[in-house]
């Protein structure tokens, strides 16, 4: 859970991810760790599913238990769910063929869900915003869903799966994979589905915002806690320590 972190990003005097994950394993393994994740999360996003590798001068196939060993160090609300062998010129992040996320939204207050879902007080539209949601596999430019003054050479993705659906009575999801993101797409793209759900967009003006490639036009960027980071896929098999040869 993402909630008491400013991100993966390791930052300075700043409680991260990626900080916690590199003293947990230094102190497991005593020796300098220093872990490279698959993406930077923003402050008070979730991951259920994260990749990052390291470089270790031991061979860890040899540890016994080093899943609980390093649980053992992590906070509670980090946890590692296994450990992969990997070939000297395999990158967690730049190997990456696609992301998958997921935007959890209430429709009912719920206190259980105050860090893990965005609570919005009326009824959802739900079919059309799957509808409009669907559109996005159309386009590859996304400069209206990204954070303005951001330093990208392209606002070009090849989005590859987009879908709006009930989970329960209360609990509506947008799922959502590409083979990249911009910085802040994909709360601002729910956002804009969020106003199509609630009247305020229809159909066609969700369109021409895609279209117009300008940001002031698309819906408000919805908060952290209810984004997860749910699936990443790569070229190669990922094999664990612990498969036999």
């Amino acid at each position: 859970m993402g909630q008491d972190y400013v991100g993966w990003q390791k930052q300075p005097d700043q409680k991260s991810v990626q900080s916690t994950i590199d003293k947990a394993l230094s102190t497991i393994l005593q020796e300098h760790i220093e872990v490279m994740g698959a993406g930077r999360t923003d402050t008070g996003v979730h991951a259920k599913y994260f990749i990052a590798h390291f470089d270790s001068k031991q061979n860890l196939n040899q540890f016994n238990n080093l899943i609980y060993k390093i649980n053992t160090v992590l906070p509670t609300d980090i946890a590692a769910q296994n450990i992969y062998n990997a070939d000297a010129h395999h990158h967690a992040r730049f190997d990456a063929l696609s992301r998958s996320y997921q935007y959890r939204i209430c429709t009912r207050k719920n206190p259980f869900e105050i860090h893990s879902a965005y609570y919005i007080k009326n009824d959802l539209d739900v079919k059309l915003m799957h509808k409009c949601a669907q559109r996005l596999l159309v386009f590859s430019n996304f400069k209206s869903f990204s954070k303005v003054k951001t330093a990208v050479n392209t606002f070009e993705c090849d989005v590859i799966k987009a879908e709006v659906k009930k989970q329960q009575d209360d609990l509506v999801v947008f799922n959502i994979s590409a083979n990249r993101f911009l910085r802040n797409m994909v709360r601002a793209i729910t956002g804009t589905l969020i106003d199509v759900g609630l009247g305020k967009t229809n159909y066609e003006e969700f369109i021409n915002i895609i279209k117009s490639q300008d940001r002031r036009r698309a819906g408000k960027s919805v908060p952290a806690q209810g984004l997860y980071l749910t699936d990443i896929k790569y070229p190669y098999p990922l094999k664990s320590i612990y498969e036999q040869n």
